[in-house]
């Protein structure tokens, strides 16, 4: 891919551990000289990566008015987004019963960023979603993701529906987030290779999406009047069930 900047403390540490090679360089502002920036520099500098003094404007100007924590750094070469074509040597590669997260259109690129980091925490083997109507991995999901999005591989498909009944294909059980199910995800098994889907932050799970799950639940709310829960939310609790489920030590 073209080069592209990425910013954030936990974005560039993640990308100075896991992909030095693809950093051209860090920008980092004059003035901070606290631990955590200085803990990215002398990184930096054990990996081969320069590292240059920036005044705030100017990283300002480059992150676009983003939050950047005072660092940010040029990448030519970021983890890219696999496609439908790799899920199945991607599953083929796992050792114990694969766990997927599904967004299904998910916009908001924090909550996707949030949804990569649980994945991460959760050891989850990929997350898939949609290429369209859906929000990509943006230096804000990256950023957000704090360092996720160069550990868990991100599956972007044109048929979300196509790739669930092909995931069904290869014995992987597809159970989908709905407030209005019958069964709490507590009576769900996930010990199984399992694909956990989860809607958008406003109308939940789309039609032929919601038709194509082996079976719906719902996470238990003690408040009724709450309607529904922020996706990335969802996404950590059914994901650390299934953790529990499989004896996650942790």
């Amino acid at each position: 891919m073209a080069e592209a900047l990425i910013h954030g403390i936990h974005a560039v540490a993640a990308a100075l551990k896991y992909q030095p090679e693809s950093l051209s360089g860090l920008w980092v502002e004059r003035q901070r000289r606290d631990a955590r920036i200085q803990a990215l520099r002398d990184e930096a500098a054990r990996r081969g990566v320069p590292a240059h003094d920036a005044d705030r404007a100017e990283l300002d100007r480059l992150s676009g008015g983003a939050r950047h924590q005072g660092v940010i750094a040029r990448v030519t070469a970021l983890r890219p987004a696999l496609g439908e074509d790799d899920l199945k040597e991607l599953l083929a590669a796992v050792a114990e019963p694969a766990l997927l997260l599904v967004v299904d259109g998910v916009q908001d690129p924090h909550n996707l960023g949030a949804c990569l980091r649980s994945a991460a925490a959760a050891g989850v083997h990929a997350v898939i979603a949609p290429a369209d109507r859906a929000v990509g991995l943006t230096a804000t999901v990256r950023k957000v993701a704090s360092g996720a999005a160069d550990i868990v591989p991100f599956v972007s498909v044109t048929n979300l529906a196509r790739t669930l009944r092909g995931l069904q294909e290869w014995g992987v059980w597809t159970v989908g987030a709905a407030g209005e199910a019958a069964d709490t995800l507590y009576a769900v098994d996930f010990t199984a290779p399992t694909a956990i889907v989860l809607g958008a932050e406003e109308h939940g799970l789309r039609r032929l999406t919601r038709e194509r799950c082996d079976r719906l639940a719902r996470i238990p709310l003690a408040q009724s009047g709450v309607e529904s829960l922020n996706v990335s939310v969802a996404a950590g609790i059914f994901l650390f069930e299934a953790r529990r489920q499989r004896g996650f030590k942790g």
